[in-house]
């Protein structure tokens, strides 16, 4: 029997007696649900600790395997993941409840999915708005890295829901399925059995940018499965782009096994029958094409479990979708999604999805425990959290095709913040997760900036900034109307970002080989940064929100990084003389920088402005790529002012707002190396997502006083978040190659 535990903090052996659920433990009261799971060893109370409950009735023994790592309260997340691979099939739940509100898409735009279980005649919600059934009682929901877990109650059952986007970074070929399992577990809490069916619908919104567009639907042939599916009537294979869209081209499909009905009907017709009788009509609605808000045309699926005791029972549901002939523009020719390569079909996937169904959901348990327990190692349980709620929506926030050549190219998009694609500076500080867990994925995002930079298309000798505007990469947009061409393209920004990334692969893979490929490109741009990126003139940076900024002392530090890599490069090379250029002048604009932007206890924002003040995020990359360009004491320095002029909800970004960057502020929170410091500036950002009123996915742009979104959200920055992993070459190296379990 599992248990399940909201408390604060856990020792000893836990008396149970009668029927009690409330219980005093070492003087602490917390409550007890008993769900019901089997003998399984499981987490408890949502909070993923080291910690984990064994039942022996009637004496609950409690084994801490870390003790004193349990949180003291368990992360809610500003918005939930439910289905997370791309930035078009990315469905979230922006509620406390699953049942309080429809689940939307990262944009806000509702795309409803809608569940219900059926316990002993009557019918109760679990999922969505529904008016046709009251809801469950939800106990509890979890965030784990490729997993979202709910649990409920229900007429005398306990209900598990799970949310599984297997995104295994180290096994592209599932990381790019475009399949989200959703498993429901019912077993029975009160010794009695009892008649239980599960329903799940998705609507027609999921297949089109606006619910006043015209769909059709089908059912589809797949062996073994009851398979339907929405498309738009259009079909509009990637003729828009921009930033608050979602797709309208290819299909939605919602399956269930052989056993299951499935019917697609509108939205009274499938929740109230199944309300009523725990049927569905088999008779489906042939009035189409309609718009998806008309009568709002459902696909939905039952399955019928039957008597439910003891013994749990589950009924899983596939929620796929296929884009069709292309999921990305490349110079005005599509490319594939990355699974579409060789020729699979959504239909050959589904079935190899559906076997594969149990053998994936122990992988990613088996995973997500194995990246926690490290989480947790390096940074805390809040740190943890944290890091859970970033990993889908990371990757998410990218789509992984074929390039012309066969190779895997990841493209980003920059969400709610202009819509770009395969953002140079959003690359950047989304880095660590793919150095962390796979290189290729970052080759993935730099190679097509380098393929533009090299080809013709581009006559700046400094880095591109993007590449257009998702899902159209054609060529770079961001700045291109600017007669200051140096102000609005971010080059000092760019060539660093490029160069440090070209480094970081080398350093991650132990090999040249990336880097020469484009070895005359990090010639160029080192050649533009030793004449211009120590002392920057009035350009923008990354902070682009912020506006320009003359002689940035953060954007200096990015140069003196991007020098000091190249020199490591040039080393690794056996280019001798270049070696010892490029590192000396590293070193010396290091010396120059530190009596330059020296004010006091701290270094400045920029060169000129006394008593200003800045994270030196940039700095990171000095001791994970070993450079040994600055002394500890820089960082001893700046943490000390830091931790002054940190506010409720974390470190603002600089002196000039107070308002801050998530992403910057976990890489400013690792440069002493100090567990104390780093959790002093991240526990204030677990904080501010778990009071924000902002709903959203993760924002990476939010207001340091009252915790409030100020701009972008669902964004892959959030990846940036796995950077203290970097500093540990051991662990490194066993996520990169997937050996996750030691």
């Amino acid at each position: 029997m599992l248990v399940r535990a909201d408390f604060r903090e856990i020792t000893g052996i836990v008396q149970f007696g009668g029927d009690s659920r409330r219980f005093l433990v070492m003087g602490l009261r917390f409550l007890v649900y008993f769900c019901g799971w089997g003998s399984e060893i499981l987490t408890l109370g949502g909070v993923r600790g080291r910690g984990s409950a064994m039942i022996k009735s009637p004496i609950i023994l409690l084994s801490l395997a870390g003790a004193g790592i349990l949180s003291a309260e368990t992360l809610r997340p500003p918005a939930v993941p439910l289905v997370t691979h791309d930035p078009y099939f990315s469905i979230w739940s922006e509620a406390d409840t699953a049942y309080s509100k429809w689940p939307s898409h990262w944009t806000g735009s509702t795309q409803a999915l809608g569940g219900m279980i059926r316990v002993d005649g009557v019918a109760q919600r679990f999922l969505g708005q529904m008016p046709e059934a009251e809801p469950v009682e939800q106990k509890s929901v979890t965030v784990h890295p490729t997993r979202t877990v709910y649990e409920f109650t229900s007429g005398g059952v306990g209900l598990m829901v799970t949310f599984l986007s297997p995104l295994l970074p180290h096994d592209l070929e599932t990381f790019a399925r475009p399949v989200t399992y959703v498993t429901t577990t019912v077993k029975s809490l009160d010794g009695k059995a009892h008649e239980v069916s599960v329903y799940f619908d998705a609507s027609a919104e999921t297949a089109v940018d606006k619910a006043e567009q015209k769909v059709t639907w089908a059912k589809v042939d797949v062996p073994g499965l009851k398979v339907a599916a929405f498309a738009s009537e259009e079909q509009a294979v990637l003729k828009k782009a921009g930033d608050n869209l979602r797709i309208d081209w290819g299909r939605f499909l919602l399956a269930g096994p052989e056993s299951a009905s499935v019917s697609m009907n509108g939205d009274k017709i499938c929740r109230g029958e199944f309300a009523k009788s725990g049927k569905i009509s088999t008779a489906d609605d042939t009035a189409m094409p309609r718009a998806a808000k008309d009568r709002w045309p459902l696909l939905a699926c039952v399955q019928d479990l039957g008597k439910v005791d003891a013994t749990a029972k589950s009924a899983t549901f596939l929620l796929a979708y296929d884009d069709g002939p292309g999921g990305i523009e490349w110079m005005h020719k599509p490319l594939l999604s990355w699974w579409k390569r060789s020729g699979l079909t959504i239909e050959k996937l589904l079935a190899q999805s559906w076997s594969e169904r149990e053998t994936l959901a122990e992988k990613c348990a088996t995973y997500d425990a194995a990246l926690e327990k490290e989480q947790i190692a390096i940074g805390g349980e809040k740190y943890s959290q944290i890091a859970s709620l970033a990993f889908r929506q990371a990757w998410s926030a990218h789509k992984l095709v074929a390039s012309p050549a066969g190779e895997p190219w990841f493209f980003s998009k920059e969400n709610f913040s202009n819509g770009c694609i395969a953002t140079v500076d959003v690359t950047y500080p989304s880095a660590p997760i793919m150095l962390l867990f796979q290189p290729e994925l970052l080759k993935g995002l730099c190679t097509p900036i380098c393929e533009y930079a090299l080809g013709g298309k581009w006559p700046y000798n400094y880095a591109p900034h993007d590449l257009g505007t998702y899902p159209k990469a054609n060529g770079q947009v961001y700045g291109m109307g600017e007669k200051d061409t140096d102000g609005g393209r971010m080059p000092v920004e760019e060539c660093g970002n490029m160069m440090v990334c070209l480094a970081a692969i080398t350093y991650a893979e132990g090999k040249l080989d990336y880097a020469k490929r484009y070895w005359p490109l990090l010639e160029r741009w080192a050649a533009y940064l030793e004449t211009v990126g120590f002392d920057p003139n009035n350009q923008l940076c990354t902070d682009d929100f912020a506006g320009h900024l003359a002689h940035n002392a953060n954007l200096s530090l990015k140069t003196i990084v991007a020098l000091g890599s190249f020199g490591a490069l040039c080393e690794k090379a056996g280019k001798a003389e270049e070696a010892k250029k490029w590192s000396t002048l590293a070193k010396q604009m290091a010396v120059d920088w530190q009596r330059a932007a020296q004010d006091g206890d701290h270094y400045r924002l920029a060169f000129d402005q006394v008593g200003s003040w800045s994270m030196k995020y940039n700095m990171v990359w000095d001791r994970i790529l070993g450079l040994n360009l600055f002394p500890a004491s820089v960082a001893t320095t700046e943490m000390a002012h830091y931790r002054k002029v940190q506010q409720k909800f974390g470190l603002p970004l600089d002196s000039r707002k107070t308002y801050t960057k998530s992403d910057w502020l976990v890489w400013t929170a690792t440069l002493t190396g100090k567990r104390d410091d780093f959790e002093a500036l991240v526990n204030p950002l677990w904080d501010s997502l778990n009071v924000s009123a902002s709903r959203s996915p993760m924002t990476d742009w939010y207001e340091t006083k009252d915790a409030k979104m100020v701009g972008f959200q669902a964004r892959s920055v959030v990846g940036g978040v796995y950077i203290p992993f970097l500093y540990d070459a051991k662990l490194w190296e066993r996520f990169r190659t997937g050996k996750v379990v030691p």
